[in-house]
């Protein structure tokens, strides 16, 4: 292992992160026992409760086992994991895991037109005049990177026309792991984010309470970026 001692001004959180990071780089395996709590305390030089805390910590996050009597064990993150490790996975030791990128596009186009949908059945009538205020707001933004925060805001708001906890705990991961990246997908989404008339037809559609046409309006909107997108994944795979 290639743990280090911590800065002790935030002990449990360095333990967590140090460990995180041996997990998700394959460091240590599934099914793997963790040192024991002596054992992680004197190599990283810390206290036994703040190794304690830390490994509390990991379990919530689905990426140990602790057994009463037994050694605690790695678990495969694939499988016991929550979306909130998304944001850790996407760059990992400074490089863009394409993978993870291309897993976020694959589940903002099947998510967004079925948020769109329940948007159109569900959404009370105050959220239209927000989505119209937004779309406004977006047509009349030349800045790129600031359009795409507008669209996020746009989405957002039809998150909760959605009324899906299940949904926003999902776009709320998504957008926190695609936000740091809006500078470099400035280019590639330009053509999404310029395109306020694709907004408005899905505004459209919720307004009318037609739950298709809001689908098939998202899908219109999505899918184009998506493809591009996924088309500039596969050429960067092809170089590495």
């Amino acid at each position: 292992m290639a743990l280090q001692p911590v800065n002790r001004r935030s002990v449990p959180e360095d333990v967590f992160e140090q460990i995180v990071a041996e997990v998700l780089s394959g460091q240590m395996q599934p099914g793997e026992p963790l040192p024991s709590e002596r054992r992680l305390a004197e190599v990283l030089g810390v206290s036994r409760p703040a190794v304690r805390e830390a490994i509390k910590r990991l379990t919530e996050a689905g990426l140990v086992e602790v057994r009463q009597g037994d050694a605690t064990t790695v678990r495969d993150f694939r499988r016991h994991a929550g979306l909130d490790l998304l944001p850790r996975l996407l760059l990992r030791a400074g490089e863009l895991d394409v993978g993870v990128v291309r897993s976020i596009l694959e589940t903002r186009l099947h998510n967004g037109p079925k948020v769109a949908a329940l948007a159109a059945e569900r959404a009370p009538a105050g959220l239209i005049a927000q989505l119209g205020h937004t779309v406004d707001a977006l047509a009349a933004e030349p800045d790129p990177v600031e359009q795409q925060r507008l669209a996020l805001t746009f989405w957002d708001l039809v998150v909760d026309g959605a009324d899906s906890i299940a949904f926003r705990l999902m776009y709320n991961t998504l957008r926190q792991t695609y936000e740091p990246a809006l500078p470099a997908l400035s280019t590639m989404m330009a053509a999404e984010v310029g395109r306020p008339d694709a907004y408005r037809r899905i505004v459209e559609a919720i307004e009318a309470g037609d739950a298709a046409a809001a689908g098939r309006a998202a899908q219109d909107l999505l899918g184009p970026a998506t493809d591009a997108l996924m088309g500039a994944l596969a050429a960067l795979e092809e170089t590495r």
